[in-house]
């Protein structure tokens, strides 16, 4: 591969600045076992995947899962048919960036609307998809109720709608990797004898004003963190190895034990991450997030993040 498979879209929470965390809390033998499965149930922007896949050859099976389809279907399309959607996506490059503000802010609602429609084919949904991540207000994910994406028009003066080159990468090193959509717990009868789970869900919110998890129309709340939490004591129990990231709610509140109570039985690390998304800028910043293991690794430490 030529060129370095990442991320192609921009998406909340990404894992890039945790990866070094990441790599330590991995079992001190992971790149001599053989023939490894990795599943990443909540794949989102996929910094986790692109990484540990060039990293660690002996990965020779990969699954991802994510419960919003157009995410998933991104995936599927860069997959099978880069060059239709390059070739889509170059032309509404071209369209799009001779345009002043008031003609842009035009284009991106007509385009948002129209994927909105949900009856695209997959190239189409998925150029849209791109697009309007690289356009919207601060590179969000959201949507409403009806699962419908209502994030407003962002002002970028030359936004990045056609990368040709992380389209391919990310298609070739896409090759080996197993897409499929819905609840996590679905991603369980695809591991094997040596498999690594890494799980970054939709993070616990630290105050009422910070939830940010609408990244699809069910809410990822507290039951289901619980839920989450007795999927991977069962995992655990098959002789499965997971990786868990989640906020750090006892650091808000010295007194809140939910997640420490929750994953008890594990090993449990905080480390330094920065979170950008938030309207009051005072409060963005470092903050320390989680890390849970099921398994003794190399110690983790405060890592700064990149």
């Amino acid at each position: 591969m030529t060129m370095k498979a990442k991320p192609f879209i921009k998406w909340v929470g990404g894992k890039t600045q945790l990866i070094q965390s990441i790599e330590k809390a991995l079992p001190e033998d992971f790149a001599k076992i053989k023939n490894i499965t990795y599943i990443e149930p909540f794949v989102g922007g996929g910094a986790v995947l692109f990484w540990i896949l060039q990293k660690y050859p002996n990965i020779t099976k990969a699954v991802i899962n994510d419960i919003n389809p157009d995410l998933t279907n991104a995936y599927k399309t860069i997959k099978e048919t880069p060059s239709e959607l390059y070739k889509f996506l170059q032309i509404i490059q071209d369209e799009y960036l001779p345009l002043d503000e008031e003609k842009r802010k035009e284009y991106y609602l007509n385009k948002r609307e129209r994927f909105n429609t949900k009856s695209l084919d997959s190239i189409e949904n998925t150029a849209l998809f791109i697009f309007l991540n690289r356009t919207c207000f601060n590179g969000l994910y959201r949507v409403n109720s009806k699962g419908l994406f209502n994030v407003p028009f962002g002002r970028y003066a030359n936004p990045k709608i056609c990368d040709k080159q992380t389209i391919f990468a990310d298609s070739e090193l896409l090759q080996k990797v197993e897409i499929i959509n819905g609840d996590f717990e679905k991603t369980l009868p695809l591991a094997t004898e040596n498999t690594l789970f890494y799980f970054d869900p939709p993070y616990k919110p630290l105050s009422k004003t910070s939830s940010f998890n609408s990244y699809a129309k069910e809410d990822f709340n507290d039951l289901e963190q619980i839920r989450l939490g007795i999927f991977c004591k069962k995992i655990d129990m098959l002789g499965h190895y997971f990786i868990l990231s989640n906020s750090d709610v006892k650091g808000k509140n010295p007194d809140d034990d939910f997640f420490d109570d929750l994953y008890e039985q594990f090993r449990i690390k905080r480390v330094f991450a920065t979170r950008i998304v938030n309207a009051n800028a005072g409060k963005r910043g470092k903050l320390t997030e989680l890390l849970i293991t099921n398994e003794q690794s190399e110690e983790l430490e405060y890592v700064k993040a990149i």
